[in-house]
């Protein structure tokens, strides 16, 4: 038998590439299944996500080793397959014979009688596939693409609004694990409290009183600190989000598109709970689980309301709006493997007409002095800085100060790509 955290990978890939998952969903409820911890959960998602992000530069090697079009291998086989490239390539840590041996056996679990197609193919990418990787260039968006694995029109995309280097520099790090990170909930401990009772290395995070990061793998969701509203899983781009808005004690504030509520309930900590956080989420289960953080989080000041956010009909006269939109989310493919697939740039367009409405709604709401935080967390010039000089072309009555304009990139900053753009309002 397979070891089981690549039994784990195995099932996750095939749950993606076959039937549409999400990776995540995916991996968590296989490890649980499989009872995986530790070293062996780590090896499993390092594994099952790699499968993943890498697959249009896998399948390249696949493509060229094969003596048969990538769509007529059987998906049983051609996971199995993936899984063993991704590991003779790019994980130094697995012995070749182990990757070779370990997935012609995960083919024969899966009943498939290709077993023996897959030996032979892994047998001459252990001769021949990273040869076939060094001839790979990244000097064009295509090239690049097929290097780094992402589509060619997100290559193209940052091409054109980053430059050639940088685009690289940012495909090249979402192939890479992500930073580890949460965030200390002070509505119900300290960092140092929290910092002793995790039992893994951690460290705190620059420049985020409240930030935590961790220097090993570590299933947050299941500790301690998190089951006691002590913490929450948060990168620190995220983080900073609830720091622009700087709420202050005794204000109304504003969320729109709130779940699942990291920055919602971090609005309520920086306010000590007092004053008022309207959480605005459109889909109701999405908002029973913003109820379900904040009272775990013991943010009682956060009252989640169901509604569509591009409509103004939420009040007005608040003091801070945070306007935090459904986005492409090209800043978070670290952490989301699959989402790089699922994404077009008709996607794009629809998410920017929808990201104006919902900034019309959250500047109709403030009052004037406020103060009106636009965020995402994509790097997407028509859902961010496009998105902003078009709204204030709309509003001449609100100020943006360029000092509080932040674009955070995983390669240059090592957390995820967020967006995030200060404004004020003026008479």
């Amino acid at each position: 038998m397979p070891t089981p955290a690549r039994r784990c990978a195995f099932a996750v890939a095939r749950r993606v590439f076959e039937q549409g998952a999400y990776a995540d969903r995916a991996f968590r409820a296989e490890a649980d299944r499989l009872a995986l911890e530790g070293r062996d959960r780590a090896f499993a998602m390092s594994l099952a996500y790699g499968v993943v992000q890498r697959r249009a530069t896998l399948d390249h090697v696949i493509a060229t080793l094969s003596n048969r079009p990538l769509e007529r291998i059987e998906p049983a086989l051609l996971a199995a397959l993936r899984l063993g490239v991704h590991q003779l390539l790019f994980m130094d840590g697995v012995a070749d014979h182990a990757a070779v041996t370990e997935s012609v056996d995960l083919a024969k679990s899966a009943g498939s009688r290709g077993h023996g197609f897959v030996n032979a193919l892994l047998r001459r990418a252990t001769r021949e596939g990273r040869e076939i990787m060094d001839a790979l260039g990244d000097s064009t968006p295509p090239e690049a693409a097929l290097r780094h694995s992402h589509p060619e029109w997100i290559a193209a995309l940052w091409w054109d609004e980053l430059g050639p280097a940088e685009a690289v520099a940012l495909m090249r790090a979402d192939n890479e694990p992500p930073e580890s990170t949460a965030r200390v909930n002070t509505l119900r401990a300290t960092r140092e409290e929290v910092l002793g009772e995790l039992a893994v290395p951690a460290r705190p995070a620059a420049d985020l009183p409240e930030g935590i990061v961790l220097d090993a793998p570590y299933d947050l969701h299941r500790s301690r600190a998190f089951e006691r509203g002590a913490l929450m899983p948060q990168s620190r781009a995220s983080m900073l989000v609830a720091r622009a808005v700087d709420p202050v004690r005794g204000e109304r504030v504003l969320d729109l598109c709130a779940a699942p509520g990291g920055k919602t309930t971090h609005l309520a900590a920086l306010m000590g709970d007092e004053g008022e956080v309207v959480a605005v989420e459109a889909d109701p289960r999405r908002a029973d689980d913003l109820r379900a953080n904040a009272a775990r989080l013991g943010a009682r000041s956060v009252r989640v309301v169901v509604g569509d956010a591009a409509q103004a009909s939420f009040g007005d006269g608040y003091d801070r709006v945070l306007v935090d939109p459904p986005c492409s989310d090209l800043g978070t493919l670290q952490s989301r493997p699959d989402a790089r697939w699922r994404k077009t740039p008709a996607q794009v367009r629809e998410l920017s007409a929808l990201q104006g409405r919902i900034l019309d709604a959250g500047a109709a709401a403030l009052r004037p002095g406020g103060r009106l935080v636009y965020s995402t967390c994509t790097i997407s010039g028509p859902e961010n800085m496009r998105q902003i000089e078009a709204f204030l072309e709309r509003r001449p009555d609100f100020v943006a100060n360029i000092e509080r304009f932040v674009q955070t990139l995983p390669h240059r900053d090592r957390t995820d790509g967020f967006f995030i753009a200060s404004l004020e309002r003026h008479g």
